[in-house]
């Protein structure tokens, strides 16, 4: 972690502190929790990298990450190391954890017999999830950020509406909004891009 910046160095030329930041962050600031991830975010995403090797896997490992901070700030100990140790170590166990759940969803897509083909039928399936896995993740990049931030929350976070509102601060009936406009925007973007593929028109066109 030598090239994460540590509560000494911060507080040298006049910045807060990483422990500042985190009682910050745990009153409910959330300026805070956007110094933490600029100081921590690429070098969590490099971490994650490295044991994750796939580049969107590592990118859910250190959202995961930080949106277990954002949550429970107050779980980190000063008392027991640095924010950058405790950090990295959190990284650590959910990029292990996120490989072995995938390898083990890859397990469970081969049928267990002795036949030759049953496997190649897995393998293709194992291809078409990721094919399909990547279309999406592609078309949530084509949301305006406000829309992808709570479906991020919501579907990859785990969080209840509610809790989303309170966390990004906007009503609840904006999150609602927002989702539903997400949610239609993705039927159709996804809707689009099979249509696409399979030479079909969508229902829209029937």
């Amino acid at each position: 972690m030598a090239d994460s910046p540590g509560p000494s160095a911060a507080s040298r030329d006049g910045r807060p502190t990483d422990f500042e930041l985190v009682q910050r962050l745990a009153q409910g600031d959330r300026s805070a929790f956007g110094a933490l991830y600029d100081r921590y975010g690429t070098p969590a995403y490099s971490l994650a990298k490295r044991i994750c090797v796939d580049p969107e896997l590592a990118e859910d490992v250190v959202q995961e990450a930080f949106l277990g901070l954002w949550r429970h700030p107050t779980r980190f100990d000063p008392t027991r190391g640095s924010f950058g140790t405790w950090l990295m170590t959190l990284v650590h166990h959910r990029a292990v954890d996120a490989v072995r759940k995938e390898n083990t969803q890859r397990r469970r897509t081969v049928p267990l017999t002795d036949d030759v083909s049953p496997p190649a039928q897995g393998s293709d399936h194992e291809a078409l999830v990721s094919v399909v896995s990547a279309e999406v993740r592609a078309a949530l990049r084509t949301l305006p950020e406000e829309q992808r931030q709570v479906i991020a929350l919501a579907y990859l976070g785990g969080y209840t509406q509610c809790e989303v509102a309170k966390l990004t601060g906007v009503p609840l009936g904006t999150v609602k909004s927002r989702t539903f406009a997400a949610i239609r925007r993705l039927r159709g973007t996804l809707g689009n891009l099979w249509a696409g593929e399979t030479g079909e028109t969508t229902g829209a066109n029937r």
